[in-house]
């Protein structure tokens, strides 16, 4: 990659990461799905008045945007409410990558390697670390929240991929449209009005520029800029940046919250991205590494 694309790259990951701690910051002002709601009803209008619905059909539309918008980041954000730390968030998130792994499997009939067994092992040791935070920026409702919201990027993961949008940028910006009113319903039907009321009495500078945040910087923009860096270079040369994210995701909370990085925390993310690692690319590691053997292995030619 050129080195500009890395830092575009690299800059993604950190909008990424930094998110969470800028929905925590929203959610001082605002309930979870409120606030989840206006973010997609952001990243829909007035977009879908400028770009062409994409050429799939709606009810793919109406399921993504449903589970991306309600069952991600409206769970996700609740989960954040419940006490979790952004920090933790970003990185107990991560765990959709192996669930994605195992539900393609399950769908597209794909047989898993030794090395996506093992990487999912490594991480569920690392999300078992958890339970030695004992500072207070976990709680056990959070976490069972926010690997429901893992799930559901897993579903919304394999809808993507059946789908195939030949504009994901648009696919996007459509199915954003059908994630605002079930998160506004689920709000009223837990706390009536008295979510909207203090939104009128409480909105603030800090709580427009966390929805801002949300819906332009990190989902449409972001997300563009990747799917760009996707379409220019390998899949395997982008990919592993991803990585980066719950590294910002921890380094964000600590600078805005001072959320203590202790050595547990810092255990868990180490164990989560060396199974992700190890999940994604133990087997070319694996091959590199035998292929090296092999060659420092080799005799030596006798000069002639």
């Amino acid at each position: 990659m050129k080195p500009r694309h890395v830092l575009l790259a690299v800059a993604i990951t950190a909008v990424w990461g930094i998110n969470f701690s800028v929905i925590k910051l929203g959610l001082a002002s605002m309930d979870p799905f409120i606030l989840a709601g206006i973010r997609f009803t952001l990243c829909a209008l007035p977009a879908v008045l400028f770009i062409r619905k994409p050429d799939v059909p709606w009810r793919n539309l109406v399921a993504y945007g449903l589970v991306f918008g309600v069952g991600l980041w409206g769970v996700v954000t609740l989960g954040i409410k419940a006490g979790l730390s952004s920090g933790i968030a970003s990185l107990v998130l991560q765990v959709s990558a192996f669930l994605t792994i195992l539900l393609g499997a399950a769908v597209f009939r794909e047989s898993l390697t030794r090395y996506q067994w093992a990487g999912f092992a490594v991480a569920l040791l690392g999300l078992g670390c958890t339970a030695f935070i004992t500072d207070g920026s976990v709680t056990g409702v959070g976490i069972a929240l926010v690997l429901l919201g893992a799930a559901s990027w897993s579903v919304a993961n394999i809808i993507l991929k059946k789908t195939s949008p030949p504009d994901v940028l648009a696919f996007l910006v459509w199915s954003s449209l059908f994630a605002p009113l079930p998160l506004f319903a689920l709000d009223f039907a837990v706390n009536g009005t008295a979510g909207y009321t203090q939104l009128a009495e409480h909105l603030d500078l800090t709580a427009v520029l966390s929805i801002l945040f949300q819906a332009y910087p990190n989902t449409v923009l972001a997300y563009a800029a990747w799917n760009w860096l996707l379409k220019e270079y390998p899949v395997s040369t982008v990919a592993p940046l991803s990585l980066l994210v719950p590294v910002f995701g921890l380094a964000g909370s600590a600078l805005i919250f001072g959320e203590r990085l202790s050595v547990p925390k810092l255990l868990c993310l180490a164990l989560i991205v060396v199974g992700l690692i190890v999940s994604l690319y133990g087997r070319r590691l694996a091959t590199a590494l035998s292929g090296a053997r092999r060659r420092q292995a080799a005799p030596v030619p006798a000069d002639a």
